[in-house]
């Protein structure tokens, strides 16, 4: 072939078609291959279901069904019926029993880690968000053991929760955007380590991907120690980000220690700063949070009393949640709401 043709726009232009039709065939080819290896799991899991409500498994294997099927499936087609996947497999049936709610956008791989969890309201809703935000499995891993739904659902009533798991996460309001605590357990900074708020912030840039993951869909990093010039002095706002979906700035600042009331005025000075000098035509007003390690509710309350502007006072934690108290807490919640409808 000519250097000549190489260089022609033409041909370029013909060889990028090529490839993204290449790129689209193998989207949909991979597609397809999850949906059918989803759907026959599905299959499996419906023959499981149904031999054992006729009773045969009482009459022909006992308990032992499972391990015996696993042994046998494994010895004629190979890998892929261990124990725990037939486990899983046979739950996707139960868990899904109409077999046109099952998403196609998710692999095997996906609802294996979904179906760990034991509420059907909590599998929807990561079901839903890997729809909404194409999480790998490895980013779905993350937001499970975060305890992601827990800690949305605890900041919502009994309606909320419902929505979480039929559409999951839904981006509107400023408020939407909230979590209360963020996990920042990805940082590597020990909870009992004398750390800096520079310390912090500089292992929330190191791991960005991580963060933006924490911080939910729509995030994109616009800057670090963003410079406030106001009347000759200048301040410096921790981080700053434009929310895709919102269509604004939204400004954190890091506090090791238990947010103060001053820490509230300093970031209300930030964001009348951003709505006069940083905002352009299309933007809507900025939000600011102020991240500490802890709060005082009735001290938050009276500072953020009055204030006109998008303005949050949050948590943020360096270790994992633990699961069977924000679980205690969210049936706590929910069986109140229950009472009060009665």
């Amino acid at each position: 072939m000519s250097k000549e043709l190489e260089t022609t726009q033409e041909y370029q232009h013909l060889v990028e078609g090529i490839g993204g039709l290449l790129t689209e065939g193998r989207r949909n080819a991979a597609y397809a291959i999850n949906t059918v290896m989803v759907e026959t799991y599905w299959r499996i899991g419906q023959y499981i279901v149904e031999y054992e409500q006729k009773g045969n498994e009482r009459a022909v294997y006992g308990s032992d069904l499972i391990n015996r099927l696993s042994r046998d499936l494994t010895q004629r087609y190979g890998k892929g019926f261990g124990k725990s996947n037939l486990l899983y497999i046979r739950k996707l049936y139960v868990s899904f029993p109409k077999s046109g709610t099952l998403s196609h956008l998710l692999t095997w791989s996906h609802y294996y880690e979904v179906l760990k969890c034991d509420d059907l309201r909590e599998m929807n809703f990561y079901i839903k968000q890997c729809e909404n935000e194409q999480w790998s499995v490895r980013e779905l891993k993350r937001q499970m053991k975060s305890m992601l739904f827990h800690r949305l659902a605890l900041s919502t009533d009994k309606e909320g929760v419902m929505a979480l798991a039929t559409k999951g996460q839904q981006l509107t309001t400023p408020e939407d955007i909230i979590r209360d605590p963020y996990v920042f357990d990805f940082v590597g900074l020990p909870d009992r380590f004398r750390y800096s708020e520079k310390d912090l912030e500089d292992a929330l840039i190191n791991n960005m991907r991580t963060f933006l993951l924490e911080l939910g869909k729509g995030f994109a990093f616009v800057g670090q120690q963003y410079r406030v010039s106001i009347a000759g002095r200048h301040m410096y706002v921790d981080l700053v980000f434009y929310h895709r979906i919102l269509k604004c700035f939204v400004l954190i600042d890091l506090k090791r220690g238990e947010i103060q009331h001053e820490d509230i005025g300093q970031m209300n000075l930030y964001l009348n700063y951003f709505k006069a000098e940083e905002n352009v035509e299309g933007d809507n007003e900025p939000i600011g949070i102020v991240l500490g390690s802890s709060k005082n509710k009735l001290m938050m309350e009276y500072a953020l009393n009055g204030i006109t502007n998008q303005l949050f006072a949050a948590q943020y934690q360096l270790y994992l949640p633990n699961r069977e108290e924000l679980q205690a807490r969210l049936d706590l919640l929910l069986n109140e709401m229950e009472e009060k409808n009665e």
